[in-house]
């Protein structure tokens, strides 16, 4: 079966509905997509023409034999799918965090490896084409050698009191609160650009302690927000943020200082073209807004957000998936990437639970 051929179905319809159009635009069929509210599955699946849909995912994987399995349920049940998904013989693209802890990411990277497919995290804001400029001028030496980076992540879905509760405030379903759902985006970019996590420490809150996930009859134990202080094995020093309870913002940023210079990135929501996020650079002066030599998609006909994400970065993602499954290469943001990503999550939790530095496993 041709590239352009290969068969996908998707497990999970909150983000995993921007996975749709992402494999359309790369030639993709999206056969068959899954999860337990058939009415609304039903409805993205007709937007997107989709023909089959399942309430239960094993009985997806038996009878739509997608060569390409979506998983973008709640993390607690990654592993269980990835690693079915692999032994039917299907390809894997799994949203972040991987899993619920680094050991049972480990097992997903060995599952991948034994089952010889291709297994991909869907750490998809590495493709904005501000965030690849800065990849590219780091790596080519323009900020020398790094001694601080900051980095946040802020968005307002939670910031009201009487905003709903969902599984995300449930640490046995999510793994993590706002690290989980935002946090560990920061994590892989800077481990993509910048290097690996040495050590940690955290602190972390939880706004609202009324505000329990649906069916558990507890307070809320997944963290709204967090602040987390690390160091890189370069001895480069982090200090990152990330909280789902701030008014008015919907962004993420990173600026990284070095011996020869600075770099600064944001993207923004609300702001137009925000997809293709901003860059700025300083080598001496002040910083200086900075075009991005790979042009960013130019995307036509509406403004859903779900599509947009789609096709604009999880689509080049689903570009480098394609060819690690033509070549019989694992391309990066790999399940390694997520394994990795993991251990400083698990490390992070660790270290707000007792206080002080705590070692990043390897």
């Amino acid at each position: 079966m041709t590239q352009q051929a290969l068969t996908v179905g998707v497990i999970g319809l909150g983000f995993g509905r921007a996975h749709i159009p992402a494999f359309q635009a790369n030639g993709c069929r999206v056969v068959a997509v899954c999860q337990r509210d058939q009415a609304g599955a039903k409805t993205v699946a007709d937007r997107y023409g989709v023909p089959h849909v399942f309430a239960r995912w094993e009985e997806m994987l038996e009878r739509a034999k997608p060569e390409i399995v979506v998983v973008a349920t709640p993390p607690h049940l990654h592993r269980a799918i990835a690693v079915r998904a692999f032994a039917a013989g299907a390809h894997v693209l799994c949203e972040k965090p991987l899993a619920l802890t680094r050991a049972d990411a480990e097992a997903m990277v060995d599952a991948a490896r034994q089952a010889r497919r291709v297994g991909m995290t869907g750490f998809n804001w590495r493709f904005a084409a501000a965030m690849q400029e800065l990849h590219a001028r780091v790596r080519e030496g323009s900020v020398g050698r790094v001694f601080h980076l900051a980095l946040r992540w802020l968005g307002s879905r939670w910031a009201d009191e009487t905003a709903a509760a969902t599984w995300r405030m449930d640490r046995a379903q999510a793994g993590h609160g706002a690290m989980g759902d935002m946090g560990v985006h920061l994590v892989d970019l800077v481990r993509w650009t910048f290097g690996e996590f040495r050590r940690v420490a955290a602190h972390t809150g939880i706004a609202y302690a009324s505000r329990s996930a649906p069916g558990v009859s507890r307070p809320p134990d997944a963290e709204d927000y967090c602040t987390v202080l690390g160091e890189l094995h370069s001895g480069a020093q982090v200090t990152l943020t990330a909280s789902r309870v701030t008014h008015g913002v919907n962004e993420h940023t990173l600026e990284a200082f070095g011996s020869r210079g600075a770099v600064s990135y944001r993207l923004s929501r609300g702001s137009a073209r925000w997809w293709e996020g901003e860059l700025r650079q300083a080598s001496g002066g002040g910083l200086e807004l900075v075009v991005p030599r790979t042009a960013p998609p130019s995307l036509g006909g509406g403004d859903d957000q779900s599509d947009i994400i789609g096709r604009a970065l999880i689509a080049p993602l689903v570009a480098h998936l394609l060819e690690g499954i033509r070549t019989g290469t694992t391309p990066s943001p790999s399940f390694e990437d997520g394994m990795r990503a993991q251990a400083v999550l698990d490390a992070t939790l660790e270290a707000a639970a007792r206080g002080g530095w705590v070692e990043v496993l390897p």
